[in-house]
């Protein structure tokens, strides 16, 4: 008779009735939720009605057991003899020295309740594995210990037992910390979150008034910049050249602060820094024009975005049609996963005990209809889940349906995308195209705007986020192919995939950038895709230079904004939850906290998000007009039949003017 610990262990989901067509109507082939015994049937239901708690002989097993294949057999349950009991037991006891004389019979030894109910205690005379030589109420595992230490191997299985559960409780305790945590400080973490929301919104509409200011005070900090470095540079190589201090007394050496300390280091870092401070001084003067504009749009934009302010919250709704895209995908990968019927098997949970050796695992049986009786010479023969049917043309191509629905996924992500930045585009082009603003702006220009997209423009958009998709797809092949032979590669194929890599990885940004601005003109004209893409890249490229200036002033800006909103919100965060910010009364106290980083980078995290969104729609509007811009500037020439549509702002910088308003002020 084998020496081992008992567990009894009550399961929530089966600790009441439930009726037998219940299990298998929700399809539960691990019982998870309706556990069964070792002979099949499950707990709580007949022929177990009344005995709702399942009991395991060795709960050691249950976290010792490495064979992965004994483990997939036994449908990932513990390989352990398990049985229904009404009650777990409340008594330790354990099978004495005295209980193994000859005289001694079973039945006064074992508890019947607690043995496979096929085993009658009063006839038979073998339960070595029937019955549980010993019992525990909760796991006295300090008992084991001292009985088996001098099982060494045991006592090892033991040690990883314990702290396995020691972890598991440690990390249990963890998240329940955090829980208490998020539950205790939520309404002050939706507050940085509002506020967040409130500095990026008033960030984006001040800077009608606030752009030049900080466009020219950043180019003058890059300038004083390079000024300082120009001056650090000749002082430190005249201070080196009155030492003599040259190369030629060091020669080669690895050490590299060796060479700082030498004139004709600090003699090219002068002449580098001086040169670039050149380019970049020679460049301001000469686009000085081209930067007035790009800060003319940027104020232009945001007056726009003050005139359709329910254009800041459409990122949500591009949101929770990315939700509906992921969920649709992830219902159908799991259909697919599952389209197969359940296969159950026969099979011993210990092939070594009596006639047991003769189940391999080949029989099919049904759950539901499986008697353990049908094999008298194994008792622990049971109906196991398998895996699902594989066979079938259906079950043959899952692979390659899981593969469309990839790609299906990935077209749908794309095609939302698209949606969004058409629909913005469309709302502010009708703000540039109203000749007085804001009185011919359009009523519910973005919601206009959407329907229109979607009655006018679903094909050309589905075609761009289509060419999106394919080199998407193309680039994962790729990744996976680096994947599998990054083993047997040499240098020169590394080096090729990585130039093929990186060729991709610029056409996706070309691609992305070029969909960007075709959707913005089918929103203007309503012409196809192919059509809108040719048309703005041609106009983009007879303004290059106006695209890059334009470009990296507003990037510039955006990514000032972002830090500006993230930091502040995140050091706000940090003094309101570390303690350094008191609140007067009992409000919220930061020693109720456990850990009072959590709350911290939930704010931050979110605060960068909300920047992004109400960033990546200022981006469109600033990108809209500015191809709006270029279409006045070519189509338009200021005259009473083609008046510039532009704000006078605009009008200015370039020295150009509408001939009726002459008129008017020449009446005047």
């Amino acid at each position: 008779m084998c020496v081992s610990v008992a567990e009894c262990t009550r399961l929530i989901c089966c600790s009441t009735k439930v009726e037998k067509s219940t299990a298998w109507l929700f399809g539960d082939p691990r019982h998870v939720l309706y556990p069964r015994n070792s002979t099949g049937w499950f707990c709580g239901i007949e022929p177990n009605e009344g005995r709702p708690n399942l009991f395991y002989f060795d709960i050691l097993k249950c976290a010792t057991s490495v064979n992965v294949m004994a483990t997939a057999l036994n449908g990932l349950q513990c390989p352990t003899t398990q049985v229904c009991v009404d009650n777990c037991p409340d008594q330790f006891w354990a099978v004495r020295f005295q209980s193994y004389l000859i005289n001694v019979k079973p039945a006064d030894v074992f508890n019947q309740s607690l043995c496979v109910p096929s085993i009658d205690l009063e006839t038979t005379t073998k339960v070595s594995v029937v019955c549980p030589p010993e019992n525990c109420q909760m796991c006295h595992l300090f008992r084991f210990i001292f009985e088996i230490l001098s099982f060494y191997k045991s006592l090892v299985l033991v040690f990883v037992f314990n702290r396995d559960i020691v972890n598991g409780f440690n990390a249990r305790e963890i998240g329940v910390r955090i829980f208490e945590d998020f539950a205790t400080s939520w309404p002050w973490i939706l507050v940085g979150l509002l506020i967040a929301m409130v500095v990026s919104m008033l960030f984006l509409l001040l800077l009608r008034f606030t752009a030049p200011v900080m466009v020219w005070v950043l180019i003058i900090g890059v300038l004083g910049a390079g000024a300082y470095g120009i001056w650090h540079c000749y002082w430190e190589y005249d201070n080196y050249k009155q030492l003599s201090a040259t190369i030629t007394d060091i020669g080669f050496t690895t050490n590299l602060n060796v060479y700082l300390q030498v004139q004709e280091t600090w003699l090219a870092f002068l002449i580098i820094i001086s040169v670039a401070e050149a380019i970049i001084l020679l460049t301001i003067i000469f686009l000085r024009t081209r930067i007035l504009i790009a800060i003319a749009l940027i104020q232009e934009s945001s007056k726009a975005i003050s005139h359709m302010m329910s254009s800041m919250l459409y990122p949500l709704v591009t949101f929770v049609l990315l939700l509906v895209c992921v969920a649709y995908w992830g219902a159908t990968a799991l259909y697919l996963a599952t389209s197969g019927g359940p296969i159950y098997k026969v099979v011993a949970l210990n092939s070594t005990v009596d006639d047991c050796s003769s189940i391999n695992g080949t029989v099919d049986c049904d759950p539901q209809g499986f008697n353990s009786s049908d094999y008298p010479g194994c008792p622990l023969a049971s109906c196991i889940f398998i895996k699902y049917n594989d066979e079938g043309l259906f079950q043959r191509n899952l692979f390659n349906l899981q593969i469309y629905n990839a790609v299906a996924f990935l077209w749908c992500v794309n095609f939302v995308i698209a949606l969004g930045q058409c629909t913005l585009a469309g709302a502010f082009a009708s703000y540039y195209w109203a000749f007085t603003k804001p009185d011919d702006i359009p009523m519910f220009p973005l919601s206009a705007s959407f329907i229109r997209s979607l009655r006018y423009h679903v094909g050309s958009l589905a075609f761009g986020a289509l060419i999106l998709t394919l080199v998407q797809i193309a680039r994962m092949i790729l990744e996976y192919i680096d994947h599998k032979t990054r083993a047997a590669q040499n240098p020169c194929a590394r080096f090729i995939l990585c130039c093929m890599k990186c060729c991709l990885w610029c056409l996706e940004k070309f691609i992305k950038f070029l969909n960007r601005n075709a959707y913005i003109m089918i929103a203007i004209y309503g012409k196809n895709f192919c059509v809108s893409a040719k048309n703005a890249f041609l106009l983009l490229m007879r303004n290059v230079v106006r695209v890059v200036v334009l470009d990296k002033v507003t990037d510039l800006l955006l990514f000032f904004g972002k830090l500006l909103v993230v930091a502040g919100v995140g050091i706000l965060s940090f003094f309101f939850f570390s303690g350094r910010i008191l609140l007067p009364g009992h409000t919220f106290r930061s020693e109720t906290l456990n850990y009072y980083w959590m709350p911290i980078i939930t704010v931050v995290f979110g605060s960068y998000l909300i920047a992004h969104g109400f960033f990546s729609v200022y981006n469109m509007c600033v990108d809209t007009l500015f191809l709006c811009f270029l279409e006045d500037l070519e189509r338009n020439d200021g005259s009473l039949q083609k008046p510039y549509f532009m704000s006078k702002n605009l009008m200015k910088i370039l020295n150009k003017s509408n001939k009726a308003q002459k008129k008017v002020k020449g009446e005047d």
